[in-house]
């Protein structure tokens, strides 16, 4: 303990609060904005044109890479 001090110490687990609070924020806002607009655009009637051309490229790339 003498070695990082009292200042030291407080620097440190007010960092790892500020470090994981931070990623936890940026991770749900992530999910708050994209993944919720992403099913909203699956379960549309009526696919938008930018869902269809992802979907095209996933099919692309796992086709590509199943052996066979």
């Amino acid at each position: 303990m003498e070695v990082f001090g009292m200042a030291g110490l407080f620097g440190l687990i007010l960092g790892f609060m500020f470090g994981v609070g931070c990623a936890a924020a940026v991770i749900y806002t992530v999910y708050m904005g994209g993944y919720r607009k992403a099913l909203e655009d699956g379960l549309q009637q009526e696919k938008p044109k930018r869902y269809l051309e992802n979907i095209n490229k996933v099919h692309n790339k796992l086709s590509k890479s199943q052996p066979g």
